[in-house]
């Protein structure tokens, strides 16, 4: 399946209680520095964050966080249970836990699952157009596992995928412990045309094995994709396939959770000990103090 990983068809499913056949993403070429960017931290001005500073053992800040819940395999055959309980989604120390937990759970729709996790949205609560997006995560290791920080179009509406566009601002399958992905869906540029890039830590380092800075800074016609203040890709409009149209010109929603099995990172083995965290120390949003570079 792409590199958006069926989501999509999990929303469209979910809503529609459709079931979407996943397919298969290949990489395209990118201009890794060939677009300007901001170096000057103070040309940033912060418009929306959350530092996870509340009480420990809290749920996430209802006022940003929105808690999906559902169990229906989200499109991709994923093997965990969305909860809206504090087992799967609180605040510790400063930091937000998103646990998946290997235990059995019948959700109020019947479904039953194995596993159960969580996963986080602002929409209709916060949406951005332009500007920086970022988030400071430890991701889990272990085969089967799937974090994600992504952004979706806020016209979405079910049905209306890749139209509203979708920015992956950081996916990492438990297979590839060094890796991480970064990805762009419009209207005929999903799936083998999607815009894909790869991230690698030199030297076979771990991702999982400490804290990284996944961050995107966007502008009309261009999106730079960052780990840790350093770009790995950029995609722009020139690099469309012939006769498809921009979609990122408008604000987008943030997503944060963590899957457990679907068609892409495969279920989890023998070797894969639960529960499993993702740890989230800030997201921070930014606008430049100048506006939108045009």
């Amino acid at each position: 399946m792409d590199l958006f990983h069926g989501r999509w068809l999990a929303w469209i499913a979910y809503l529609l209680g459709t079931a979407l056949a996943p397919h298969v993403s290949l990489p395209r070429p990118h201009a890794a520095a060939s677009q300007p960017r901001r170096t000057d931290k103070t040309a940033w001005t912060l418009t929306w964050s959350d530092e996870f500073d509340q009480a420990d053992g809290s749920l996430p800040d209802p006022k940003k966080w929105k808690l999906e819940v559902g169990g229906s395999g989200w499109g991709n055959h994923e093997l965990e249970y969305y909860t809206n309980r504090a087992l799967n989604a609180s605040v510790r120390q400063g930091q937000l836990v998103i646990e998946a937990r290997r235990e059995n759970f019948r959700g109020r729709d019947r479904v039953e699952r194995s596993f159960t996790s969580a996963r986080l949205t602002t929409q209709g609560l916060f949406a951005q157009a332009y500007g920086k997006f970022a988030a400071r995560i430890r991701i889990p290791s272990g085969q089967g596992m799937w974090p994600a920080f992504w952004l979706m179009g806020q016209d979405f509406a079910g049905s209306n995928w890749p139209e509203c566009g979708e920015i992956d601002v950081m996916e990492n399958i438990g297979r590839e412990p060094s890796a991480v992905h970064g990805s762009m869906h419009g209207p005929g540029y999903s799936g083998k045309l999607d815009f894909t890039s790869t991230y690698k830590k030199p030297g076979g380092v771990k991702i999982s094995d400490d804290f990284h800075e996944f961050a995107i800074e966007w502008e009309p016609g261009a999106v730079r994709f960052f780990v840790d203040d350093q770009q790995y890709a950029a995609f722009t409009p020139s690099q469309l396939p012939a006769g498809k149209k921009w979609v990122f010109d408008h604000p987008f929603f943030i997503l944060l959770n963590l899957a457990v099995g679907g068609d892409w990172p495969g279920p989890p083995d023998g070797s894969t000990r639960f529960p499993k965290r993702m740890l989230v120390d800030y997201v921070r949003v930014y606008q430049a103090s100048h506006g939108p570079e045009q």
